[in-house]
């Protein structure tokens, strides 16, 4: 279940219609198990998402939907907009590998 819904998604992107659905879809996916990655734990555990994590979710849906077929070769090129990293990085559980677990 994801946290961002497909219509949200959709509203934010201005998409009218069906035709996107699984690929809108796969991006909001790979956007939830990215942050959740960064972030050390899974985005249901927040209840309610609050809203600069929600608003930077629909960032980065954006970017790889708007950067879907960008390919860069011998220069230097960010993975997805800084400011959506500087969000993630309040709600991030540790920032270094330790031997607590």
């Amino acid at each position: 279940m994801t946290t961002i819904t497909l219509d949200l998604a959709k509203a934010h992107l201005k998409i009218d219609g069906t035709t996107e659905d699984e690929l809108l879809t796969l991006y909001i996916e790979a956007a939830e198990q990215q942050a959740a990655n960064y972030i050390g734990k899974e985005l249901s555990e927040f209840d309610p998402l609050p809203a600069d994590l929600k608003l930077a979710l629909l960032r980065l849906v954006a970017f790889f939907y708007e950067c879907r077929n960008i390919a860069v070769f011998g220069i230097t090129s960010q993975i997805a907009p800084l400011n959506i990293a500087t969000v993630f990085d309040a709600y991030r559980e540790r920032w270094f590998h330790d031997d607590e677990e």
